[in-house]
């Protein structure tokens, strides 16, 4: 294990154990496309594939996505625990992977589930249930460089924007998941 600091709570940093980066299994073709942080963790959004409600937040190394991408059970690097994790083996949530997709720059992994039971460790389905209060777009003052006029061929409108295809090389392969 390596170590690398972190935010523990506001103003505070304290050091964190991280994996090695030791040889993974995980195929180098994917495996080279991953930016990861210097502690060699990619953040791994999870979203649920029946309502697509975001429900977590989590790391992946490469061992991790390695895992993911062939037991098709969620597996995650805990920091605080300093250790690999499938959702749901102590718990009994499981996440069942039916799709893992690598986002345009490489740094950061979308990871689309069939979650039983809360995803979250509070019980609730979702981590993200602190809504914190945002101005509404027409009080919100536009900076001037916001006004600049745009180009009519660099608009797409969003109907044509929702019908562009998902390129299949970001779609990672997860055995067993029907699509």
């Amino acid at each position: 294990m390596t170590g690398s600091w972190t935010g523990d709570r506001m103003g505070e940093n304290r050091v964190v154990p991280v994996p090695d980066l030791v040889k993974s299994d995980l195929d180098p073709a994917i495996a080279a496309r991953l930016k990861r942080t210097a502690d060699g963790l990619v953040p791994a959004i999870v979203r649920e594939r029946g309502t697509g409600d975001v429900l977590m937040l989590a790391w992946m190394d490469d061992e991790a996505l390695h895992r993911t991408l062939t037991t098709g059970r969620a597996t995650y690097w805990s920091r605080s625990r300093s250790e690999y994790w499938v959702k749901g083996a102590t718990s009994g949530h499981h996440q069942f992977v039916r799709a893992v997709a690598l986002d345009c720059d490489g740094d950061a992994l979308l990871v689309t589930v069939d979650q039983v039971g809360p995803a979250c460790h509070t019980g609730t389905h979702t981590c993200f249930t602190d809504s914190l209060p945002v101005a509404e777009a027409d009080q919100v003052p536009v900076a001037e460089a916001d006004r600049l006029p745009v180009a009519e061929a660099d608009q797409v409108p969003v109907a044509e924007a929702d019908r562009l295809p998902v390129a299949e090389a970001d779609q990672l392969p997860v055995p067993g998941a029907q699509r």
